[in-house]
């Protein structure tokens, strides 16, 4: 059975994934989205379904309102004797673990392993009685990167040596290196990391037999000739007991898209792994842009981004940029997003954004809503999220509701109304938007009415550290028991609709 990349055509950044018996576990960054660090679950690498979070919203109490970019950075997950364990970074405050052996249940409250700044992408190991945890600095907290870290810690990951040991020094040969996964292999002890940055960087892979070094360095999979930029952070997992058999998956910046997932086949050569196609045993693989399936069953699992909220609880594949509030919303014949009271103009910051990643190369929207706005300044509307933003609404304005699109950029004070508002009466509106792959930096998106010519089309950007979104809301400029009630949200997928070139 043949696979295409991107195997998973979505934004889920710094994949970390391991085998537990016959099943795969993913889990990625989410930064201040909430609920935090997705946890998703493949038979074969290739078809993923989401099946939990870690995190029901991100413990620390700045994130009760948008801080784009910070949050939950590129955790791990590893499994050991029954127990799942996530290491999850934030880059302002320190490196925290959860724990479940549930991992369709609920995980543990965070517990502290490390506190401070600039400490990212922490992975453990356990050897000689104890774990070693390896991670990376990030820059802009830091004041330093291009350099890896070890700290020791029990085995249960309870208490962290308060000193951490720099074994690793890559400014001259692996510059930028991050990301760090470790792994342990006969007499070997493994590492494998991205370098030279996000959108034109490499892998590579670290080995010694000695957890501290010195670690011999080569370069395993990079760009090549192929379109596929980076590529970058990623996950070597087992295919089976005997570990003879091997993938790994990275992620490739895609602009708009985000960080979509790549799947690489891998080999071991004396004492090396080279992901990719693999020609010459002294020079690195290359990404393939299609495969055959690692393990040979299919399941039918997907991402499913349609919602026709007919149920009493949100989808996961939903996510709010701030930790969420039970009075934002219910189910009453549909989703029921009260007009919550926001004081400023731009979206930019309004934590009540019903949001999800951009599921496809090209694909339509269509949102309906049921609009009950009640006083001046209520609003309902969709809207395609990043630095740079553009949203379609019902505004409520001298007692009459009103069209409008508007365009805004994260840190602006006001939001731009970008065609002269129309009058509009009907209780319902379907909200549309038909998306349209350019280039690999360039989604373009177009605006629609249900049915009517008051349209716009607009290019989509990436978010802050993550790619552009797509969403629904309401709001309010005072307290108000205005309201919207979404009937249903359906994506459909047109990548064969359209062309790529």
């Amino acid at each position: 059975m043949k696979y295409v990349n991107p195997v998973i055509h979505a934004d889920y950044s710094d994949p970390d994934v391991i085998r537990v018996g016959d099943d795969f576990y993913m889990v990625a960054s989410s930064f201040n989205h909430v609920p935090g660090v997705p946890v998703l679950h493949s038979k074969n690498l290739v078809e993923w379904r989401i099946i939990n979070y870690v995190l029901p919203k991100l413990p620390f109490e700045r994130f009760n309102s948008v801080q784009h970019g910070c949050g939950a950075w590129a955790p791990s997950i590893r499994y050991r004797n029954g127990k799942f364990y996530c290491l999850i970074p934030f880059p302002d405050e320190g490196i925290y673990v959860s724990e479940t052996d549930d991992i369709y249940g609920k995980w543990s409250p965070l517990r502290a392993l490390v506190v401070g700044e600039g400490l990212e992408d922490p992975c453990p190991i356990w050897a000689d009685g104890k774990c070693y945890v390896v991670f990376a600095f990030a820059k802009s907290r830091a004041g330093i990167n291009s350099q890896l870290a070890i700290f020791e810690t029990d085995e249960e990951l309870t208490r962290a040596d308060n000193q951490y040991t720099v074994f690793y020094d890559g400014h001259d040969i692996s510059p930028k290196i991050e990301g760090p996964k470790f792994y342990k292999r006969g007499k070997y002890f493994y590492i494998l990391a991205p370098a030279g940055g996000v959108k034109t960087g490499w892998q590579v892979a670290l080995r010694s037999t000695d957890i501290y070094g010195p670690y011999e360095t080569k370069i395993i999979l990079t760009q090549g000739d192929t379109e596929i930029n980076g590529p970058h952070q990623g996950a070597l997992v087992d295919l089976d007991d005997d570990g003879e058999r091997w993938a790994f998956l990275h992620f490739q910046d895609k602009g708009a898209y985000g960080r979509v997932v790549h799947l690489q086949p891998a080999v071991w050569r004396d004492g090396w792994i080279y992901c990719g196609d693999v020609g010459d045993d002294n020079l690195p693989g290359s990404p393939v842009a299609e495969g055959e399936y690692p393990v040979d069953i299919q399941t039918g699992y997907a991402l499913e981004p349609s919602d026709e909220f007919d149920g009493e609880k949100l989808s996961l594949m939903w996510q709010t940029p701030a930790n969420p509030l039970s009075s934002w919303y219910s189910f009453k014949n549909g989703l029921k997003l009260n007009c919550v009271y926001y004081g400023k103009n731009a979206l930019s910051d309004m934590p009540q954004l019903f949001m999800q990643k951009i599921p496809y190369a090209n694909f339509s929207v269509k949102a309906k809503c049921r609009l009950n706005l009640v006083n001046d300044g209520d609003e309902a509307g969709f809207v395609i999220f990043g630095r740079e933003y553009a949203y379609i609404c019902v505004v409520r304005r001298d007692g009459r509701n009103y069209l409008e699109i508007r365009k805004g950029a994260v840190g602006g004070e006001t939001d731009e109304t970008l065609c002269q508002s129309q009058p509009y009466d009907d209780k319902f509106v379907t909200f549309q938007t038909s998306a349209k792959y350019e280039d690999r930096n360039k989604l373009s998106f177009k605006f629609t009415f249900g049915g009517s010519a008051f349209t716009h089309k607009f290019y989509a950007r990436a978010g802050v550290w993550t790619g552009a979104k797509m969403g629904i809301y309401a709001r309010a400029n005072c307290e108000s028991e205005g309201s919207a009630t979404f009937k249903f949200f359906r994506v459909v997928c047109t990548d064969n609709r359209v062309s790529k070139n």
